[in-house]
């Protein structure tokens, strides 16, 4: 048998280079920094401008596109040093989190402590890493055109594949971690449906949180219950876009219902699977999952209902951002954890 701790650790860390990523991504995003390093330079671009001449040069490069041009004509330079740290160490993180990937990679294989399952499994957390890093790239590129914002649909695609690279890397050390110490409960599949059902609507409630960020959606109708105005679903819900489906997915108000629905479907699942699983299991590894599940879904329901209230602080946005993403990883494990029942 391979001593596998030494792999599980280098999993591990590279779910927490992930998770810090997300929170930088999401500050880059509230703080609209992301565009403002316009060009992609792999080696060079990890050294910031070091002097007031490569501070100009950069400046300028940022002046010629139209976020510049159409919205921060008055910014200064002190004022742009302060966006591009966010968008530059965002860009650092995800170079550590390739060399962090590749190096103990090639090493693991080198020393053969993989296993045929495992290396299969690495391949394709390479190959998610990969994309990750293009689409960065692919929606940075979608502002630098004439709209002085990044595409919604990128958006959604580059933090979805962040959320999805993390479940990844989290489920492959599960295995690892729990390939001699698997608890068994009692034998039923509707368990199973309901969370991997509550799984799959978190994943699109997420595409949708990206929705509403990309297109600015968090700004309108600050009102809950109701959207506004007495209505559960305002009416330029439908009226905003045509065709109508168009607003369910490019209409500010359309996304915004979208998401505030899912979130209701959402706690209405978890809140189901942890009523059956309460009932039907008595092992701790399974009701401690649910606990925690039932606890990150509260809190992030409530952050949600607040960042709307409050129109989008950016400390509420991030810890909105944030709980989503340590809730997909509590779903991710408890799933896990159920998968033999």
């Amino acid at each position: 048998m391979k001593d596998t701790k030494p792999v599980i650790y280098w999993l591990l860390s590279g779910c927490i280079l992930i998770f810090i990523m997300v929170i930088v991504g999401g500050i880059t995003r509230l703080t609209h920094s992301g565009l403002s390093i316009a060009n992609y330079q792999l080696i060079a671009g990890t050294i910031p401008p070091l002097n007031a001449q490569e501070w100009d040069a950069a400046f300028d490069l940022y002046k010629q596109y139209p976020e510049y041009q159409k919205i921060n004509h008055r910014m200064t330079l002190e004022e742009f040093k302060d966006i591009f740290f966010w968008e530059w160490i965002h860009r650092v993180i995800g170079r550590v989190i390739g060399l962090v990937f590749m190096l103990p990679f090639a090493y693991f294989l080198i020393t053969k402590k993989l296993s045929r399952s495992t290396i299969r499994k690495c391949l394709v957390l390479m190959l998610m890493g990969s994309t990750q890093g293009f689409l960065g790239w692919y929606m940075v590129k979608s502002g630098l055109v004439d709209r002085p914002d990044v595409s919604h649909y990128r958006l959604a695609m580059h933090l979805t594949t962040a959320f999805l690279t993390f479940a990844y890397t989290l489920w492959v050390a599960l295995d690892l971690i729990y390939a001699q110490h698997k608890e068994r409960g009692p034998q039923w599949s509707g368990m199973k449906n309901i969370l991997r059902l509550g799984y799959l609507v978190l994943v699109i409630q997420i595409i949708y949180g990206a929705f509403v960020a990309g297109l600015d959606a968090g700004w309108i109708h600050n009102h809950w219950p109701k959207m506004s105005d007495g209505l559960w679903m305002h009416e330029t819900v439908t009226e905003e876009l045509v065709p109508v489906w168009k607003n369910f997915v490019e209409g500010k108000s359309g996304v915004q219902f979208v998401h505030r629905t899912l979130a209701y479907l959402v706690v209405g699942l978890i809140g189901w699977a942890s009523y059956l699983g309460f009932k039907r299991t008595e092992l701790p590894a399974h009701r401690g999952a649910l606990k925690s599940l039932l606890v990150l879904v509260g809190v992030q329901f409530l952050l949600g209902v607040l960042t709307l209230l409050l129109q989008v602080p950016v400390a509420l946005g991030l810890a909105h951002q944030v709980v989503a993403f340590l809730l997909l990883a509590n779903m991710t494990f408890t799933v896990h954890v159920f998968r033999h029942q």
